[in-house]
């Protein structure tokens, strides 16, 4: 792995402990690690990537996205549907997905992800028809040098047993148990710099058991790995939950051992004030997705209240076939207009929402070891460019990036390695996969 030098951004939004914007500034990298910040950093066998006119942030980290439905974007049926009535449209569809659907759909989606500035993402896959496994998107964001948090994902009440999915796409609880010690055992690495680490995500309350809830919480906590689920993520959410379980879902959320700093909740748009409490008391974490909660109605996530009670909030771009689209800088400025709209025009800045994006993630998912630009940390950088048509005539330019653009990264280096150089995916042949992806998408159509 060679050393990288990055010259002269114009400044580096450090997201350290007194976020510290550096003027003028170079980030030198080596071996996947930040070893020196400064003006004027010279390092003869290190490669040189010019940062003129370009704001250096930290890699963003997406906490929240179902990578498989980049096959199934804007499906008629679904396009106008509220939640559960966009479940039960695409499910049959994606009843039909195998293993190579899921890689090659998976490597779509975190290639967008990368061109907008994320260097790691989550991913939640709840099923698995016709031989697919979480095996098949680890692979392809192995091969793409994404850094990578999936989990293992599972629905296990169908219809017949009052559930939201057909039948032939829930599992037997006992396989599910199996295979999420499989998955773990075979792939979570817990070391500082992972590029895998690997969690437990029954994909909500409303299909799966209660005792299959509470088995995960036990089993994650006795492997050390975290816990995700969708919770509350609109009204039918709540109403399904005081309908079925007699409470709202943070106090089942709490009943089953699902809070706690192991634990983060996709959504959470539906959260009442004593919920909010509870996630910010037991430093529970929190996948905000705007777009997604706008593309389906949900409503508007009361993350300044959450922010404000010590809730740990992060942001995520769901599902492609939910919220059209893997871009996660776009996210944080929707983030920030939608809080704007709920509570005023100083509802949220645009540093604040970049640090969300970024610092928020990481803890989010428990990264000590990212989210910030500093001696130490892991070298995951994302290089804006600031000189284009999207941000002509900023006077600011940390607040430009949210507020006008660009929405596409410049340069991406994840680990020391470079995933986007020169506004390009360096990694894969991008025309040969998006090719792959059209002929499957049709299949899937037809």
């Amino acid at each position: 792995m060679s050393d990288l030098l990055i010259r002269n951004a114009d400044v580096v939004v450090t997201m350290n402990a007194g976020r510290a914007e550096l003027a003028a500034a170079d980030v030198y990298l080596r071996d996947g690690v930040i070893l020196a910040i400064g003006r004027g950093l010279a390092q003869a066998e290190a490669e040189v990537i010019d940062a003129t006119g370009c704001v250096v942030t930290p890699g963003l980290v997406n906490t929240h996205h179902h990578l498989y439905q980049t096959l199934t974007r804007a499906v008629p049926g679904g396009q106008d549907a509220l939640l559960f009535g966009w479940l039960k449209t695409l499910y049959p569809i994606w009843s039909r997905f195998g293993p190579e659907q899921m890689f090659v759909s998976a490597q779509v989606g975190l290639a967008e992800l990368a061109l907008s500035g994320c260097s790691l993402t989550s991913d939640h896959l709840y099923l698995f028809p016709n031989g697919a496994r979480l095996d098949d998107t680890i692979a392809a964001a192995e091969e793409l040098g994404l850094r990578f948090h999936p989990t293992r994902g599972a629905m296990s009440i169908g219809e017949s047993a009052g559930g939201l999915p057909p039948d032939s796409l829930v599992e037997d609880e006992a396989a599910i148990l199996d295979d999420m010690i499989r998955v773990v055992d075979k792939f979570h690495d817990p070391r500082p710099g992972s590029m895998v680490r690997v969690g437990l995500a029954p994909c909500s309350p409303f299909s799966v058991s209660r005792e299959l809830m509470r088995d995960t919480a036990l089993l994650a906590r006795d492997k050390g790995v975290m816990l995700h689920t969708h919770l509350a993520e609109n009204d039918e959410d709540v109403a399904y939950s005081l309908a079925r379980f007699g409470c709202r879902p943070g106090q089942y959320a709490e009943d089953l051992g699902w809070t706690g700093a192991d634990v983060w909740h996709a959504h959470c748009v539906k959260l009442d004030s004593s919920e909010i409490e509870l996630f910010g008391q037991s430093r529970t974490g929190i996948s905000h997705c705007p777009c997604s909660n706008c593309r389906l109605g949900s409503g508007i996530a009361p993350i300044r209240q959450m922010r404000d009670a010590g809730v740990t909030v992060a942001l995520g771009v769901d599902g492609s076939a939910s919220s059209d689209a893997s871009n996660l800088i776009a996210e944080a400025r929707m983030a920030m207009l939608l809080q704007r709209v709920a509570r005023g025009a100083d509802a949220m800045s645009a540093r604040e929402v970049l640090e969300i994006a970024t610092l928020g993630g990481a803890r989010v998912l428990g990264r000590t070891d990212l989210g910030a630009i500093e001696i130490g940390k892991r070298a995951d950088i994302a290089i804006w460019d600031m000189s284009g048509i999207e941000a002509a005539g900023s006077w600011d330019p940390v607040a430009a990036l949210v507020l006008c653009g660009p929405t596409r990264v410049r340069d991406l280096i994840v680990e020391g390695r470079q995933v986007v150089r020169s506004g390009q995916l360096a990694t894969l042949d991008m025309p040969r996969l998006l090719q792959k992806q059209r002929q499957l998408a049709q299949a899937l159509a037809r």
